[in-house]
């Protein structure tokens, strides 16, 4: 047997071997350097220009590249819930209207939090063409805007900040598709279906008996001859004799895929990855963990080389690195403290183990990713506080595909003033001087997903109707319902099983969360991109704040901590904090 220490560090460690090369790919396509796509992929691109009548040689300004944004996310949510409300004349269990609003603004934010069961409410055609294709179109959005931003630090007095059709049609052909081309075969392998297929037959090894409602009857006696179930000598009426089960198939494997790399989340099947058709090994586990932080981590390369400053993009891989590590570290202790040894597995896969359990949730909860292989409701309060820290930082302990860098950068700036205020220097990163508008956004950028998990949590505990979707009381309730709201403002997407999200209030609260956490800060990244792109940059002098050294990275680290600390200690007090209080005592 491995030791679980050992597990963790592989994990990590093959997940930044990955990502080094990675990222120096990334900057070779988005900076229009030969890769070795280039001559497959190449006649695609041109082509898809000229399909669509794209000029890929004009730039666009700040507002153009925000405009641009907007209508083609407003594009993919109003057609992925006309074909939700469209497909209920097909599926056992259609969708309401809430319901359909609340999923679409989940697929276009990232975010993919899901109050639907798939195997019932989603047809083959909607979960490909549907939510698949937004699963591609989200990430690539997000890494579009963290590009714009990049521009904007490296050019100089220029007002444009490059193109957001180019951005988006390279991002999708020579980084998402291949990756998950090649993601997909090796789940295929490891046993992920991938099929055409709706339902299969599986014929029970023993038959069972269930009411009138589809519920098993236990300690039930079967007579298969007589087709009579008895209980106690009682022979129950409208009880049914079940001898196979339907088994749920179709396009899983390419889904999965996206749903890890893409930082998307949302399950193929309601158990999402501990299901044994979209996870079925420890092998496929450990493809599927290292996918999730595989992008996000692979661009803190790409950035440091954009700026000709591979130190740069190291100190914010390591600030990143740092809350990882910590992440990791606290949930694998949570995991045994307080709990009887026997309790240690509960609501966890035997074929993973509690590492492979760990470490997927420390992954997820780090990356905008909901996907989860466990149960979180079954996590204790200290894995759930750690858990909905990691979100409400903002998800920058790498985060999303291009939202957590963007995100991370943010910080940085506001790190970035403040240490230029306490040394008394005009605070300056990458060569541009750092004024009150940068400020302004980055604040905007920084305090968006606060401002929305707390005001969505404040209306909620204001309806008392959100009282019937929680399971539990006391402090745990609490957590369950500060939990979801974490999750739709951080866009990830994960929830805990006691939360019962599908009212037409709680859809619609949580849908407008999502969408104000996912585009208020793009809004705000865009915009910042396009005014740093007029500056001149400005040579360093012995003044100048060094921004990629061991100081530094640490001082970013407390910025961030601090900004979440004050943001969220007192919701976390009511909730997680006290759930920990009281198991100790």
């Amino acid at each position: 047997m491995i030791p679980q220490a050992v597990l963790y560090a592989l994990y990590v460690l093959l997940t930044v071997a990955l990502a080094v090369p990675l990222g120096f790919y990334i900057y070779k396509v988005m900076f229009e350097k030969r890769n070795p796509l280039s001559r497959i992929v190449g006649p695609i691109e041109s082509a898809t220009y000229k399909v669509l009548g794209i000029d890929p040689e004009k730039a666009m300004s700040g507002k153009s590249y925000l405009a641009s944004l907007m209508l083609f996310s407003l594009l993919g949510f109003l057609v992925l819930f006309i074909m939700l409300l469209i497909q209920a004349n097909y599926t056992s269990a259609g969708m309401d209207v809430a319901q359909a609003f609340n999923t679409a603004a989940s697929f276009v934010t990232n975010t993919n939090w899901q109050s639907y069961v798939p195997e019932n409410q989603m047809t083959p055609i909607v979960q490909a063409l549907g939510l698949g294709v937004q699963n591609f179109f989200a990430p690539a959005a997000g890494m579009a805007v963290l590009f714009a931003l990049i521009r904007g630090l490296i050019q100089t007095k220029t007002r444009t900040i490059g193109n957001f059709w180019k951005d988006m049609t390279r991002i999708l052909l020579y980084i998402l598709i291949p990756v998950n081309l090649v993601l997909s075969l090796l789940l295929v392998s490891q046993g992920v279906i991938q099929n055409t297929n709706t339902l299969q037959s599986a014929k029970l090894l023993e038959p069972i008996a269930v009411n009138a409602e589809g519920d098993r009857i236990e300690n039930a006696v079967i007579d298969e001859q007589n087709q009579t179930v008895t209980v106690n000598g009682t022979i129950v009426p409208d009880a049914r004799i079940v001898t196979k089960q339907a088994l749920p198939s179709g396009l899983a494997a390419s889904q999965i895929a996206i749903k890890q790399s893409g930082t998307n989340g949302g399950g193929y099947f309601q158990t999402n990855s501990a299901h044994p058709y979209e996870n079925p090994t420890p092998i496929s586990n450990f493809l599927e963990v290292i996918s999730i932080l595989l992008i996000p981590m692979a661009l803190c390369f790409t950035f440091g080389r954009a700026l000709h400053d591979q130190k740069q993009g190291r100190a914010v891989f390591w600030a990143m690195m740092i809350g990882l590590v910590l992440s990791i570290s606290v949930i694998a202790l949570g995991s045994h403290i307080g709990l009887d040894p026997s309790l240690v597995m509960e609501g966890k896969e035997t074929r993973f183990g509690v590492a492979g359990t760990n470490i997927w949730t420390s992954f997820t909860t780090a990356a905008s990713s909901g996907s989860v292989n466990s149960a979180l409701e079954s996590s204790s309060p200290l894995s759930a506080m750690t858990m909905l820290i990691a979100m409400q930082l903002g998800e920058v302990i790498f985060g999303g595909a291009g939202c957590g860098l963007y995100g991370m950068l943010a910080f940085l700036i506001l790190t970035v003033f403040i240490a230029g205020l306490m040394v008394g220097r005009t605070p300056e990163f990458a060569g541009k001087k750092i004024e009150p508008y940068e400020m302004k956004w980055a604040v905007v950028m920084v305090l968006a997903a606060p401002f929305a998990i707390l005001i969505g949590s404040t209306l909620a505990c204001l309806n008392s109707a959100t009282l019937e979707s929680i399971s539990s009381s006391g402090p745990h309730a609490f957590t369950q319902m500060l939990y979801a709201f974490t999750s739709a403002g951080a866009n990830n997407g994960s929830a805990m099983s006691g939360f019962m999200a599908h009212t037409a209030w709680l859809d619609l609260l949580l849908g407008l969360i999502m969408l104000f956490a996912r585009f208020v800060p793009m809004a705000a990244a865009i915009l910042m991109a396009q005014h740093l792109s007029r500056k001149s940059c400005v040579a360093p002098t012995a003044g100048t704040l060094c921004t990629n050294n061991t100081l530094f990275v640490l001082l970013l680290v407390l910025i961030v901590v601090v900004i979440g600390a004050l943001s969220f200690f007192p919701a976390l007090a009511l909730g997680p904090i006290a759930e920990l209080i009281q198991t100790i005592h």
